[in-house]
């Protein structure tokens, strides 16, 4: 292989590495951005903890079925969070147990911000 060669190669490659980064990027977006609810978060730590019943998390959260579809549906478009059926019940599960890990990193911060008195200022 010649030099030219070799370049357009790396070219190629560093646009290949660009264009996954990108999207990388573009997901983590479209996860923030369904993160980006205090009940979905609520609704997360609960999935955290073990798979429930559509009811239960219902009532867990305090919120109509409407709204916990909402919710549910949302999670789900990015692929958070997984449904499966039995029967008439349905049954709600993380699909993505890194989600768990990163919710809790962000309370943790969030947590030590408060001891230190620090305010969020949007």
């Amino acid at each position: 292989m010649n030099s030219a060669s070799s370049r357009k190669l790396a070219s190629r490659r560093k646009k290949a590495r660009w264009e996954i980064e990108a999207e990388v990027f573009e997901r983590q977006a479209l996860i923030c951005k369904a993160f980006a609810n205090s009940t979905r978060l609520r609704l997360l730590d609960c999935l955290g903890k073990r798979t429930w019943g559509a009811a239960e998390l219902q009532g867990e959260l305090g919120i109509t079925k409407a709204n916990l579809s909402q919710h549910i549906a949302i999670l789900k478009a990015v692929g958070i969070v997984g449904a499966r059926r039995n029967g008439k019940q349905v049954y709600f599960s993380l699909l993505m147990p890194e989600v768990k890990s990163a919710c809790r990193l962000i309370r943790g911060v969030l947590r030590a911000q408060i001891r230190n008195g620090q305010r969020l200022s949007v």
